[in-house]
């Protein structure tokens, strides 16, 4: 169940712009745990969890829309490493997932997938943070179910995200105008951003030529949560941050999350009058 209607995106000439789907036809690896999500009648949404220590912080993680899961396993073992655990999951169509994707069902499947993993965290004694991440179009994903479920989760964090639907869908090739889709019918990125009470931490590059630098200011402004932060990653653009930054991406978002593990660790202070 969304709150917001973004049935308009559903559209074929947006679809063929907004989602490129592939298969995954490489053979699991030894350390990735594979686990798939039931979202419908029929449909499965592949993950694969790459665990550190149960006490350790957990990144739930919705990939860019020309990505899929296995992309993520060498980075799987960086977060390893640095004692976090990254639970990929891929979208309707991609990796070795079944259905296809649609605007509407990224957010109704995000709702899903939130659950599905955080019960089975649970289930399995892993009370480390719980962290939603989203990358570019899994930013919409992760703003969904972060700024529905604070109740469930320590952070957020994203990285090369939209702030606002129309001006990146202009940039991939989509005709908005021909269309008549507005701002209105998009996923409200910059809107519900503004109830995130958590601890929110937004990667860029300041080369984005897809995503401009702006649109993290965005996020960073209208952000709710009162510890927020905007970490540049120098001389990267859309697709190149990992590649650019090295060990430099990792240690931010290790420090991020390891300050959410110690302020779970900490009991709360009480005050008597």
């Amino acid at each position: 169940m969304i709150g917001h209607n973004v049935s308009a995106l559903d559209h074929p000439k947006v679809l063929e712009h907004l989602f490129h789907p592939r298969k995954d036809y490489l053979a699991q690896p030894q350390h990735g745990i594979e686990y798939f999500i039931k979202v419908e009648v029929g449909i499965e949404i592949g993950a694969r969890f790459f665990l550190s220590d149960p006490l350790n912080p957990h990144i739930l993680f919705f990939h860019g829309r020309d990505e899929i899961v296995s992309d993520y396993n060498e980075v799987g073992n960086m977060y390893n490493r640095y004692d976090i655990s990254l639970l990929a999951v891929d979208y309707r169509g991609y990796g070795r997932s079944t259905g296809k994707p649609t605007a509407t069902s990224l957010l109704s499947d995000a709702h899903i997938i939130l659950k599905e993993v955080y019960n089975w965290l649970q289930k399995k004694g892993r009370t480390g943070p719980f962290i939603v991440m989203g990358r570019e179009l899994g930013s919409a994903s992760a703003l969904e179910v972060a700024s529905s479920h604070q109740d469930k989760i320590s952070g957020l964090i994203l990285e090369s995200a939209f702030a606002r639907t129309i001006p990146w869908l202009n940039r991939i090739g989509v005709p908005t105008d021909e269309l008549k889709i507005s701002e209105a019918d998009g996923f409200a990125n910059f809107g519900k951003i503004k109830v995130i009470g958590k601890p929110t931490l937004i990667i860029h590059g300041p080369h984005d030529d897809i995503i401009p630098l702006r649109d993290a200011d965005i996020l960073l402004c209208n952000c709710g949560a009162r510890s927020k932060e905007l970490a540049l990653a120098f001389g990267a653009g859309h697709n190149d941050i990992i590649l650019r930054t090295g060990e430099a991406y990792f240690q931010t978002i290790s420090r991020f999350a390891m300050k959410l593990k110690r302020q779970k660790k900490e009991p709360r202070k009480r005050w008597f009058h």
